[in-house]
């Protein structure tokens, strides 16, 4: 099979990461994650803590005003670039998995790119960040769509395209089917992916 990238966008408690490092663990290809936050660390002199907590923060009215006086890029569109050649230099090593950070859009120049979504629904959503992820106290319901608000605010701003709809990818999953299951469907489809690929090469 040729080399590939699977880009896995989620819904926030669908459980996408742990699919993903499945899905890697099966294929036997590289997993990245976090790896991303420390390459992009490295690439814009900024700490690991300091972009992870302004990885999902899009740049205000404000911080252009800024840009425009300084002539100097905003923190978030820094982040933002920062993780985009971290995310390249990634999937131009070899086969691989990567989560998140607009990675689908990030790559989609690349013809050997797998573009999935995960979803699930928000009951199954809400048990697994309440005793899973131990997070959302008080209205778990309501910190999810929070969440999931700030995903698609982040990615609709960067990528001028909508966070969630299907046209944007090649496979969108509801991992209510179950974490191996939506690995195995992944797989299959990574497949005849490189199948079809090859037989157009």
């Amino acid at each position: 099979m040729r080399d590939f990238i699977v880009t896995i966008a989620r819904e926030y408690g669908s459980g996408g990461r742990l699919i993903g490092r499945e899905l890697a663990r099966d294929l036997g290809v590289s997993f990245y994650d976090k790896e991303v936050i420390a390459l992009a660390a490295k690439e814009c002199g900024l700490h690991e803590d300091f972009i992870q907590t302004m990885e999902q923060k899009k740049a205000s009215g404000f911080f252009y005003n800024l840009y425009m006086q300084n002539q100097e890029l905003p923190i978030p569109e820094q982040v933002f670039l920062a993780q985009s050649s971290a995310i390249k230099s990634l999937a131009g090593k070899g086969s691989c998995v990567i989560i998140g950070r607009c990675a689908d859009y990030v790559l989609d120049d690349m013809k050997n790119c797998v573009r999935v979504f995960i979803y699930a629904p928000i009951e199954a959503r809400v048990r697994t960040v309440r005793d899973e992820y131990r997070e959302g106290q008080g209205d778990v319901e309501a910190y999810i769509r929070k969440q999931d608000k700030g995903r698609a605010s982040y990615y609709n701003f960067f990528t001028q395209q909508k966070w969630g709809r299907a046209q944007n990818y090649n496979l969108c999953i509801d991992s209510g089917i179950g974490i191996q299951a939506s690995v195995r469907v992944i797989k299959n489809y990574v497949h005849e992916f490189s199948s079809a690929e090859g037989s157009q090469a």
